[in-house]
């Protein structure tokens, strides 16, 4: 049984190790990009390019908690997933304020600067969820980190899409149409990450006088729940 529960918890360690790594590898590809279409936003007048740069950065701050809680607690990761689906609904409601300020009052968008920065921002996003893919069913907080991730490449897409409409029409709507799309995706996302770990957060507790961490190690693994509630460790 001691066996059982030390191999559990050397897996688990070198499992916070890998999700440490490429944290910090998303973390600083999205810091990055934050500050890069922010500027050509600015510069382009694209709310679309604006508004993906707030998602890059509330991505940054995400990626920021995420490492916080791998060393924690089952409580502590569902309380960072919370933590980070408040941040997308709040990046969603501010994006549709932004979309409904576009629409009553803005002009036409530099539609080459948006080509331009959606495809580096696709890479980089592209980049992210290959390297995000390989943990996201580790638990709820890596999921939620991969939500993030898809729902990036989702909206650049949609930038790029935008862009291309913007050129062919000379109409600022395309980037009214864009705002309201990635407010319903991250919306949806949101609602769904905030549900799962309200859940996670109501279940009970269960751990040993003695060994706390020790049931949730366990549990993660192969071994028996059973077997390391034992007096013997």
């Amino acid at each position: 049984m001691d066996n059982c529960c030390h191999e559990k918890s050397s897996e688990l360690e070198e499992l916070s190790e890998r999700q440490s790594r490429t944290l910090w590898i998303v973390l600083g590809i999205n810091g990055v990009m934050f500050c890069l279409e922010l500027i050509v936003g600015l510069l382009a007048g694209s709310v679309a390019l604006q508004a993906d740069s707030l998602d890059m950065l509330s991505d940054t701050l995400v990626y920021g908690f995420s490492l916080y809680a791998i060393a924690k607690s089952g409580r502590w990761r569902a309380g960072a997933a919370l933590l980070k689906g408040s941040i997308m609904a709040i990046f969603g409601i501010g994006v549709l304020f932004q979309s409904v300020y576009k629409f009553l009052a803005g002009g036409i968008p530099e539609s080459h600067f948006m080509f331009i920065m959606s495809a580096l921002a696709l890479v980089a996003n592209a980049s992210c969820l290959l390297l995000l893919s390989k943990h996201k069913t580790d638990d709820l907080n890596m999921r939620s980190t991969w939500l993030c991730s898809r729902n990036d490449i989702i909206a650049n897409i949609s930038v790029f899409v935008a862009a291309v409409l913007v050129a062919a029409t000379q109409s600022k709507l395309p980037d009214v149409v864009v705002g309201l799309l990635i407010t319903s995706i991250f919306l949806k996302s949101a609602i769904s990450i905030l549900k799962d770990s309200y859940r996670e957060l109501r279940q009970p507790i269960v751990q040993s006088s003695k060994q706390p961490a020790i049931p949730e190690l366990c549990v993660a693994g192969t071994c028996p729940v059973n077997a390391c509630h034992c007096d013997s460790l």
